[in-house]
């Protein structure tokens, strides 16, 4: 089983804070999360480096099963009592997160989705798979930037802008720069995005926040609608005007939605 490089963002014991575990997004990483803490005071944040991802091993498999083994893991080592917790996950990182919840139901007790991307269509998940490939490296610095900003970072604070760059760009053959992310691993995520939508277990508290200037939506309303018939009360969505990027965009809702479950 892999083991992921994984970070703990505020103070406290295990044993005495309460803790969530916070899933990062598609070519993401763990310290992305680190900004909300400063909204989460009190709270310790367990945010590892997905598969393929960061400072985690890249070698395959990149199945959402063996992301969710590799996570399982975390929680075992991070939360030694074995109480039930809180997972955030954006993006991809909220569909683990639900496959997380449905393996592991006596390790979560609550779930915040922020724009969770799962049940894609399988021709949209092939055009940006493809894209992504074929435009993985940057000519510089400056390239990257304006890339990030066209894919949902516009309204991303500077500052959070210039640290993924400074955590995250790396140096790639022919003097271009790229993410800290395997490119096979990114395009096996697309095709996992694209597998059928799964639903909270039944009795899990959950927060689905909707990013409304994601055209087409990451979250499919065939998901929305199984959750109200078949979750009900169980299951709460916020509709959130921002682009993809929610923990950035929204962080005082993604840290109220958090505290809510703890």
């Amino acid at each position: 089983m892999t083991a992921l490089n994984t970070y703990v963002f505020g103070g406290g014991s295990a044993e005495s804070t309460p803790t969530v575990l916070a899933i990062h997004g598609l070519t993401g990483h763990g310290r992305r999360w680190e900004p909300l803490a400063r909204h989460l005071g009190g709270v310790r944040i367990v945010a590892p480096d997905l598969i393929g991802h960061g400072r985690s091993p890249w070698r395959p498999p990149w199945s959402i099963e063996h992301h969710v083994r590799a996570l399982s893991a975390v929680l075992d080592e991070h939360v030694p009592d074995g109480r039930p917790i809180v997972v955030a996950g954006h993006s991809f990182g909220g569909a683990l997160a639900l496959h997380l919840a449905n393996r592991r139901p006596d390790a979560v007790k609550g779930l915040v989705l922020l724009d969770p991307a799962q049940g894609l269509d399988p021709e949209f998940a092939l055009e940006v798979a493809t894209d992504s490939l074929d435009n993985w490296d940057y000519a510089n610095v400056d390239a990257a930037r304006a890339a990030k900003k066209s894919e949902g970072w516009a309204d991303v604070p500077d500052d959070i802008m210039e640290a993924e760059l400074t955590e995250h760009l790396i140096p790639r053959p022919h003097g271009q720069v790229g993410w800290r992310v395997s490119a096979p691993a990114a395009a096996a995520s697309w095709s996992e995005m694209a597998r059928p939508a799964v639903l909270p277990p039944p009795g899990v508290p959950t927060h689905i926040v909707v990013a409304d200037q994601v055209q087409p939506p990451f979250v499919r309303p065939a998901f929305l609608e199984a959750c109200a018939s078949e979750r009900g009360g169980d299951v709460t969505v916020h509709h959130a005007d921002c682009a993809h990027m929610v923990p950035f965009l929204e962080p005082e809702l993604t840290a109220t939605l958090i505290r809510s479950l703890l």
